[in-house]
């Protein structure tokens, strides 16, 4: 492709053996480890407010709608910030970028926790913001780079754990923490963890000089490329619908299914441990064929949400739709960003910011529209909205996924 310009021939990719930089396998797995713990970080960070709106408004003397805006500042933030700071940092070690940004997603965590009104935390959320626009694109495409090509399907799984995990222990424990305490605690813990967590990529990473330097004017040039487009497409239209439907599961749930209020908790935790057994599932097949993983993974997340308001009219039922539900969006992430590494090789962490931008405007864009479909039609019309946005995506991948959406990892692909 002429969008980018190598530096350096990109580790992991020249067949020299699994472990590259010559480092142990040992300190290899640690780092993949380590860049796990930090989209967990980020992770848990963002969503960190949505168990704690009624705290920090009454803290910070703010309704709970203008305390929501500490959940969508920093997924604009990093929307914008992607691909910004993709090629404001370009000439960078990675390593260091990594280091820095987990150093600066600490000192936002603690100034959310010594904010002393409103506007200060959401200045600590734009740093937020900027942290997840820097650290997801870079730590998207390490894992070949650290343990190579055989393991790099493995190794991205591990990787992106990190955001199931943080959707089933991160913001729970965060919520549990503020209920504990205070909410300024929650935010303690997460710079605390996130500070640990700098110190740990300090320590495992090997040094990582940039494989690619990235003009801003040629990053929207990507789209040319027709095995990327059709995978940020995809990523709009499958995210939007999940987060349009699963932003109201809980009243669809309690009115629909008739479970009780008590039961929720336990029901959302299953969604979350079957998200994360998908996720490695995903994983284990989604850098052989991500086509296939995809294509797999819609059937039963599309059924799932149009099933809820249908079949899921008891509580049994109700859960086993909530966990296939669960079990199919867990590989998503995965799927989508390997389809995204595999389509732009040469051009992974410009692709990558491509991917965090779309990904971020469609939970946006997700929550907006369930909101609106459901003020006009119910909860149960959100399921139906998001179910048919899978199948919408389902088409996408069936119908231009084969213009090249499975392009071999490290095959250079102009896809035009």
């Amino acid at each position: 492709m002429s969008d980018t310009t190598e530096l350096t021939p990109p580790a992991g990719t020249s067949g020299s053996g699994p472990h590259p930089h010559g480092c142990s396998p040992l300190r290899s797995w640690l780092a993949v480890v380590a860049v796990a713990f930090g989209t967990f970080s980020v992770v848990t960070t963002e969503m960190l407010p949505v168990g704690l709106l009624t705290s920090i408004g009454s803290a910070l003397n703010v309704s709970d709608g203008t305390a929501g805006m500490a959940m969508t500042v920093p997924g604009i933030v990093a929307a914008v910030a992607a691909p910004l700071l993709t090629v404001g940092a370009a000439g960078l070690d990675r390593r260091l970028v990594l280091t820095g940004l987990m150093g600066l997603l600490a000192a936002a965590d603690l100034l959310s926790a010594l904010a002393p009104g409103f506007p200060v935390l959401l200045a600590a959320r734009v740093l937020v913001g900027v942290g997840i626009g820097g650290v997801w694109p870079i730590a998207a495409g390490l894992a070949v780079r650290l343990v190579g090509e055989k393991s790099a399907g493995h190794a991205t799984a591990l990787v992106f754990s990190g955001i199931a995990v943080a959707s089933v222990l991160g913001v729970p424990a965060g919520t549990l923490i503020g209920d504990l305490s205070d909410w300024r605690a929650a935010f303690a813990v997460m710079a605390g963890l996130s500070l640990a967590v700098a110190a740990a990529l300090a320590v495992t990473l090997p040094r990582l000089p940039p494989t690619e330097a990235v003009r801003l004017r040629e990053v929207p040039g990507l789209f040319r490329n027709t095995r990327l487009r059709v995978g940020l497409v995809t990523t709009l239209l499958l995210v939007t619908g999940h987060f349009c439907a699963y932003t109201y599961v809980r009243p669809v749930l309690e009115d629909v299914s008739g479970v009780r209020p008590a039961l929720i908790s336990g029901l959302l935790l299953a969604y979350g441990v079957a998200g994360i057994a998908g996720n490695f599932l995903a994983g284990a097949t989604a850098d052989r064929d991500p086509r296939r993983t995809l294509v797999v993974i819609f059937i039963p997340l599309a059924a799932a949400e149009l099933l809820v308001p249908v079949t899921g009219g008891s509580p049994p039922g109700a859960a086993a739709l909530l966990v296939l539900w669960g079990l199919a969006y867990g590989g998503v992430s995965v799927t989508s960003q390997t389809w995204v590494l595999h389509a732009a090789p040469d051009a992974r962490e410009a692709a990558s910011a491509l991917f965090v931008g779309v990904f971020n405007v469609a939970i946006a864009l997700g929550a907006l529209l369930g909101g609106r479909v459901a003020d006009g039609t119910g909860p149960t019309g959100a399921m139906w909205c998001g179910g048919a946005l899978a199948v919408l995506a389902l088409l996408n991948v069936a119908l231009f996924g084969g213009r090249g959406g499975a392009a071999a990892p490290g095959a250079r692909a102009s896809g035009r």
